[in-house]
């Protein structure tokens, strides 16, 4: 028998609630809270030039950055730049809606993510948290 092999790059591990406070959406939130999101998070490491969401694809997770930068592009044109504390996906995970950007990986990347289910559990077992994200949507809309 072979001996396993370590885990691809892009494999996701679970996520240690300390780190999740370095993530400004989380940053505000109560301990308990954290280990909700951590209990339900993973962290998954991607390179650099990848695709990590496209504009017009529907929205199945929330992803945010704790290490490396990413480009966002609206129709081809450049909007912004990402880096460390900085969210994607929320606006169409939280509105059921589908993606209003493209994002790439402009260095190699750790995200910490959240799938749309475990945004649903969320709402039952850390309301705030989900109303924390839901606050920054709005914000977002009105800057937009």
């Amino acid at each position: 028998m072979t001996p396993p092999h370590p885990p691809p790059p892009s494999q996701e591990s679970p996520v240690d609630a300390a780190r999740l406070k370095r993530i400004s959406v989380f940053a505000d939130l109560d301990e308990d809270a954290l280990a909700k999101i951590a209990g339900l998070a993973a962290e998954v490491s991607v390179p650099a030039g990848k695709e990590l969401v496209r504009e017009g694809d529907y929205s199945y997770d929330v992803l945010a950055i704790e290490e490396g930068t990413a480009r966002v592009e609206r129709r081809g044109r450049h909007l912004a730049d990402l880096g460390p504390g900085d969210v994607i996906g929320e606006m169409g995970v939280l509105e059921r809606d589908q993606r209003n950007a493209t994002v790439v990986a402009t260095s190699p990347m750790l995200l910490m993510t959240l799938t749309s289910w475990d945004i649903r559990r969320l709402r039952k077992s850390a309301p705030e948290a989900v109303d924390h994200l839901r606050g920054l949507v709005e914000q977002r809309r009105e800057d937009a």
